[in-house]
């Protein structure tokens, strides 16, 4: 238990957990002084991102050469890492929702922070676990700025703002859950 405790540590997941739990509750504090109304997925999507985006700090330990040359295997490790980073995100939003406010449904909030898990995972993978958040955040400034989905090549780039049953959000959220989590898994943080 103790191994686990040190790689959560140095993996700042205490400091990850904080900042998700900060901007969950900040979101909902805002989503409860109105808004577009009950259907608007974006104080949701915000709060998923956020966490994501926090989450994307502990991908990478504090010193990548010692992490490739340690005696233990990486691969489930490091997906491990990425699935339950995801499970914890979805946790955090669905955890405020208990106290009152409705942001999203159940299978919104799993589709949405799988797929942005998968972003963050992809975004360290290629860029290194510091800047494994410019994924996500490039990914939703676009999809809150984008003109409505009425084509599918524009429901793949606003999957995260799509309801739960729209095909092409969940097939893209589902290829960018296995594609990250495989492609960081494998190969690790850059450098």
């Amino acid at each position: 238990m103790r191994w686990l405790t040190l790689y959560a540590r140095s993996r700042q997941v205490p400091a990850s957990l904080a900042a998700m739990v900060i901007s969950a509750v900040a979101v909902w504090a805002l989503a409860r002084d109105g808004g577009e109304g009950p259907g608007d997925p974006r104080p949701a999507v915000l709060v998923l991102a956020a966490a994501a985006m926090a989450v994307s700090i502990g991908l990478s330990g504090q010193d990548l050469a010692l992490d490739r040359t340690a005696a233990i295997r990486w691969v489930p490790r490091r997906a491990a890492h990425v699935l339950l980073g995801g499970t914890v995100v979805g946790a955090v939003l669905l955890t405020v929702q208990a106290m009152g406010e409705d942001l999203a449904t159940t299978a919104f909030v799993v589709r949405d922070s799988a797929g942005l898990m998968g972003l963050v995972a992809l975004g360290a993978t290629l860029s290194g676990g510091q800047f494994g958040w410019t994924l996500p955040f490039a990914w939703l400034s676009f999809s809150f700025f984008a003109p409505p989905a009425t084509g599918v090549p524009m429901q793949v780039a606003t999957w995260m703002l799509l309801p739960h049953g729209t095909a092409a959000g969940t097939w893209t959220a589902l290829v960018l859950m296995v594609a990250g989590t495989v492609a960081y898994a494998v190969a690790g943080p850059r450098r």
